[in-house]
């Protein structure tokens, strides 16, 4: 049984959004083949659902309605030293175990990782609606 199957079978799983944060310039002098390396093995154990690197917040826009009016800023919405630069999301038994995952994301030597649980809300509307009936 892989370890994809032993996380759906072994009982409940939470989702939880690894989000990397760091320097830019720091990161952009990262090693990536260490990064690759760190999602090929991240998806073969089967905690990783989705990853991706962002590019630079000079290549990013903002985007605001008010009152229906919506505007278009160039770059970020605030100023900041640690720019968003990707995220992983997984699926992990505990936050603990989230938490012991996102310690080995490669950036976290330069940068920080905020984990965030995955709200389900997909299936709490699902469980209000049958609630319901």
């Amino acid at each position: 049984m892989n370890a994809r199957n032993r996380l759906v079978r072994g009982g409940k799983t939470m989702k939880y959004l690894c989000l990397v944060y760091g320097d830019e310039t720091a990161l952009g002098a990262m090693n990536f083949d260490h990064c690759l390396e760190y999602d090929d093995q991240i998806r073969k154990s089967g905690h990783c659902l989705a990853s991706e690197s962002l590019l630079p917040t000079r290549a990013s826009c903002t985007v605001r309605v008010r009152n229906g009016k919506v505007n278009v800023t160039d770059g970020p919405f605030m100023e900041t030293k640690e720019a968003l630069a990707g995220f992983y999301l997984v699926e992990a038994a505990s936050l603990d175990e989230a938490i012991a995952i996102a310690a080995k994301i490669p950036p976290a030597a330069v940068g920080s990782i905020e984990v965030r649980p995955i709200r389900p809300l997909r299936e709490e509307a699902k469980a209000r609606a049958e609630a319901a009936e």
